[in-house]
């Protein structure tokens, strides 16, 4: 790996505290209607509990992306072409990344994500399996613009953003991701996306709410961070995970229930919940091609390919940097 500590770029206040995460999780908590972003479920327990939701039976998204990465990897190879920096948003998954990399032949190789020890620890896995290939992993808060390290600068950019993570975010915010990417991977960049299609609603609430409660534990860790970073003092035992299809906004939700009135601190603020009351904890959109299309086009990306797996349940989509415009 060309830099084991690689580049550090989170906020945190004198206490170590990201200044981000308190803010979201007080604003949020205020709120009539408590909601914390998702991107804070991925501390070092949360990123280990989510790898373990993608090998659970009901979570398909992994299975059906892994299996586009492995049969279209000749497809991969002549439209993006070698010698780029890939810039994967999140840090590197142990079987699509590898997939990606084996087939395109890249300069260079920059993971990006906010979860330092988990990053650092997947870049060095990464860089043992891929002898020669330069590594420099950026600790950063990737729903912002990142200035990518000086070694990469001149090499055209493939940014990577699996798992469809887009589905995380209301439009407005996905559309601000897509722009802020846009920026961080520059002119002549490429896209590859993951992008999760509808599909029959037992399937994806169960994909959501897997019987070994795997998603439970990572939804409930999200307390269990805010405890121990921001001196919380919220029961988790009072909490419950529920994913829900809400068909107007063609997502999932998950949400933490408060199965009991509770009253709870939280860096030094009071809050309280009813029972039945609810921390709406994300969101999981789903697309159609069109639907794909229009998110991609806003957040200036326009889409050249399209890759499905064999069952249609999951879409990988290849878009370019599109050349600003002053008018239509």
């Amino acid at each position: 790996m060309a830099d084991a500590e690689g580049i550090r770029l989170v906020d945190l206040d004198e206490d170590g505290v990201d200044r981000a995460f308190r803010a979201d999780v007080l604003n949020g908590l205020a709120e009539p209607q408590k909601a914390i972003p998702a991107r804070w479920f991925y501390d070092d327990r949360g990123s280990e509990l989510f790898e373990d939701i993608t090998r659970v039976e009901e979570y398909y998204p992994t299975r059906s992306e892994t299996e586009i990465l492995r049969s279209r990897g000749e497809d991969f190879a002549q439209m993006v072409g070698p010698g780029r920096a890939v810039v994967e948003f999140g840090s590197g998954s142990s079987v699509k990344t590898p997939l990606l990399l084996s087939a395109i032949d890249p300069g260079a190789y920059v993971p990006l994500d906010i979860a330092g020890d988990f990053l650092r620890a997947a870049a060095a896995d990464l860089a043992g399996k891929f002898a020669g290939l330069p590594v420099y992993p950026v600790e950063a808060d990737f729903t912002r613009r990142v200035e990518l390290p000086a070694e990469v600068g001149d090499m055209p950019k493939l940014g990577f953003f699996p798992g469809s993570t887009i589905g995380n975010m209301v439009p407005r915010t996905a559309v601000d991701l897509l722009r802020n990417m846009r920026a961080t991977l520059g002119d002549g960049s490429l896209l590859l996306i993951g992008m999760d299609l509808i599909k029959d609603r037992s399937i994806l609430e169960a994909a959501y709410d897997d019987a070994a409660g795997v998603t439970a534990a990572f939804n409930c860790n999200l307390l269990t961070r805010i405890n121990r970073e921001l001196g919380g003092t919220i029961p988790i035992d009072a909490f419950r995970h529920e994913a829900r299809w809400v068909d107007i906004y063609a997502r999932v939700e998950m949400h933490l229930v408060a199965t009991r009135d509770v009253s709870f601190d939280v860096a030094g603020r009071s809050f309280m919940m009813g029972s039945g009351e609810t921390i709406h904890t994300e969101n999981s959109h789903k697309f159609t091609r069109r639907s794909a299309n229009t998110l991609l086009l806003a957040g200036h990306w326009t889409p050249v390919k399209r890759w499905t797996d064999a069952d249609k349940r999951f879409s990988l989509v290849l878009a370019r940097a599109t050349i600003p415009r002053s008018a239509p």
